[in-house]
């Protein structure tokens, strides 16, 4: 494994290795006014929400590596506090990258990239007519982490008025994540994007505890079939099927294979477990126990 002392190595090759491993990171459009009424729209991928009571939003402008210089956000959130955070998806992405072109701070960039401006409700930076998802926002804290190139500053963010295409909404008019079609920042020039082929669901263990890893026996955590995720979902279920049940799965849905392994215990256990993994994959979570359990029953 390569081991890295971040004060060792160029800031440069730091900022490559940090792109590069944390990702995909959502983006958000920031777009703001300077004291004289020049809006400027701009990109930043160290971005998220952090509490929905108040609702607070924090992105980070890094100065340059090159010349230590702010970014144009960053000047004109310090002469009017006041940032709306459009959400990128797939149809204005390169739109949103054009208007991350280093243009002098006299430059609109709304007219560059070709994006139209809409007047906010609470706050003077224009929304993003384009984006799925316009947050205004009212800035609450700047907290510069440093004053060299690569230094970011925490630009803090309470949100005052929520705007949301209702083209994006589901039937209970919440966003439903496929029609959104989300983008996300990688390393270098990639992007990835948030589509139903890139998506699974996991569900949350909020209301309900699994029985974890340590509950499952050793011969199953020692298969060299199944992987960590796979001894993650397993370990997901709030019960182990009854005896009942793995019996009857075992006469029924999985005579063939004890059957055709009846004389080879150890080629049995690996084609239960690889019979397992396919269920899990499935998201079969008590067949795939069942068929684990069958072994020993």
């Amino acid at each position: 494994m390569l081991t890295i002392d971040p004060k060792e190595i160029p800031v440069p090759k730091l900022h490559h290795y940090l792109l590069g491993s944390v990702g995909p990171r959502p983006i958000c459009f920031a777009s703001t006014i300077d004291k004289n009424g020049v809006p400027n729209i701009a990109p930043f991928s160290f971005f998220n929400v952090f509490s929905a009571n108040p609702p607070i939003a924090v992105f980070s402008p890094a100065r340059s590596g090159r010349t230590n210089q702010s970014k144009d956000t960053f000047n004109n959130v310090t002469q009017v506090p006041e940032v709306v955070i459009n959400i990128v998806n797939y149809n204005l992405v390169h739109q949103m990258t054009l208007a991350s072109s280093p243009y002098d701070p006299e430059i609109n960039e709304f007219i560059k990239s070709g994006l139209t401006p809409v007047s906010s409700e609470k706050i003077k930076p224009f929304r993003i007519k384009e984006s799925p998802v316009q947050m205004e926002c009212k800035v609450i804290e700047i907290k510069e982490l440093g004053d060299q190139g690569g230094a970011g500053s925490l630009i803090i963010c309470e949100i005052v008025k929520l705007h949301i295409d209702e083209s994006v909404l589901d039937n209970n008019n919440m966003v439903d994540q496929e029609k959104i079609d989300l983008v996300a920042r990688m390393g270098g020039n990639w992007y990835c994007r948030a589509n139903e082929a890139s998506m699974f669901e996991i569900e949350k263990p909020i209301t309900k505890c699994g029985i974890g890893l340590d509950s499952i026996p050793e011969e199953i955590i020692q298969s060299t079939v199944l992987t960590g995720n796979d001894l993650g979902q397993l370990g997901g279920i709030e019960s182990l099927p009854n005896e009942t049940d793995v019996n009857e799965y075992k006469l029924i849905t999985l005579s063939d294979v004890f059957i055709q392994y009846e004389d080879d215990a150890k080629s049995l256990e690996l084609e239960l477990h690889r019979l397992a993994k396919k269920l899990l994959e499935n998201n079969k979570i008590e067949e795939a126990w069942m068929a684990l359990l069958a072994f020993n029953n």
